[in-house]
């Protein structure tokens, strides 16, 4: 895509660009269906003033914001020639970043092209991919580091996300099994004291976990992986005295672990293994005193060697819209509650 020079010269301060869409991009999926694409654009930048038509799309007005317009369609661009289709969702993101990066705010030289292309897992016939610059970085840690910690909110990706890796390293012969646990105290409840066998007592806990591994892997094959342990789906209770070699380990909702069973759990890290934690420390659900293991391990293993710590927000929720703006107005509840001492 290209900006070239027009016939009227803007004022000082203010430019004017054109894009030319090439013609093996239909327009529509530049534009989207019904114009919804360009109408997210025309939102973010209202004081810009775009125009489309045929295939070339102009804009005029603050020169910043026009070059920012510029930059997102060249984006768009590259997206498009992936085969890989660009969404209302994936505009926002791709403003986002690109702001971000303007601003100074963003640190680093990935481009919303690098982070919406990145494919981790292609599975009956959708592709699992990260859709914010903070879970690329938290996936491209895990391929990094042995140890990993993916902190965030709801919604963020970081159990979906380790599951993808997880299934495309077993997948890829770079380990033989795939172990996934969290612990089984949630609101109080202890296993002992619920009704039913003691799958049926887990299930509940782990069943999360299954919903994710459905998604990635035939439903049927499933069962056949579990059978021959190629897959473990288990309490944190079931990792006490084991060395878990040649695994892909997954430990979920990892803010509800005591500070013991984190270091029980971390220390049966084995050979040619990968450990990915993650949780949510704003939702603990541990009886009163009893001290998070997850928020203690932040301070434990703090520049560690081959430990990394990934920190997602309610900037990388990708569930509908309004959980990331629930995820904020609980966050400045909270921080009202704590300046007022209650």
């Amino acid at each position: 895509m290209t900006q070239t020079p027009t016939a009227q010269t803007p004022a000082p301060g203010q430019a004017r660009a054109q894009f030319t869409v090439p013609a093996k991009h239909p327009m529509v999926t530049v534009l989207g269906s019904g114009d919804a694409l360009l109408r997210v654009i025309e939102r973010a930048f209202p004081a810009a003033d775009i125009h489309v038509r045929g295939n070339e799309v102009s804009a005029a007005g603050d020169a910043m914001e026009v070059a920012l317009i510029q930059r997102l369609f060249d984006q768009m661009m590259l997206v498009l020639r992936t085969g890989q289709p660009m969404t209302e969702d994936a505009v926002e993101r791709s403003i986002a970043m690109l702001r971000a990066t303007e601003s100074g705010e963003g640190d680093g030289p990935e481009t919303p092209a690098e982070v919406l292309t990145q494919n981790i897992l292609s599975s009956r016939g959708r592709t699992i991919r990260p859709k914010t610059l903070n879970q690329k970085r938290y996936v491209d840690a895990i391929d990094k580091h042995t140890v990993v910690f993916g902190i965030g909110p709801a919604g963020t990706g970081k159990t979906y996300l380790a599951m993808a890796k997880a299934v495309q390293a077993l997948q890829s012969k770079q380990v033989n099994r795939i172990i996934l646990t969290r612990p089984a105290v949630e609101a109080g409840e202890r296993l002992g004291f619920l009704p039913g066998t003691l799958y049926e007592k887990i299930d509940p806990y782990l069943r999360p976990l299954y919903d994710a591994l459905h998604d990635m892997l035939d439903p049927d094959s499933i069962p056949r992986l579990m059978a021959a342990g190629t897959i473990e789906v288990a309490p944190l209770a079931y990792m006490r005295g084991r060395t878990l070699n040649d695994a892909f380990i997954i430990l979920d909702e990892a803010q509800n672990t005591s500070a013991e069973q984190m270091k029980m759990f971390l220390t049966r890290l084995g050979f040619d293994s990968k450990i990915v934690v993650t949780g949510d420390v704003t939702q603990v659900d541990l009886p009163n005193g009893t001290k998070s293991g997850l928020r203690q391990v932040q301070d434990i293993l703090d520049g560690v060697q081959d430990v990394h710590f990934s920190r997602l927000t309610s900037q990388d929720v990708v569930r509908h819209k309004l959980v990331g703006r629930i995820v904020d107005a609980y966050e400045k509840y909270d921080n009202r509650d704590s300046h007022n001492g209650k």
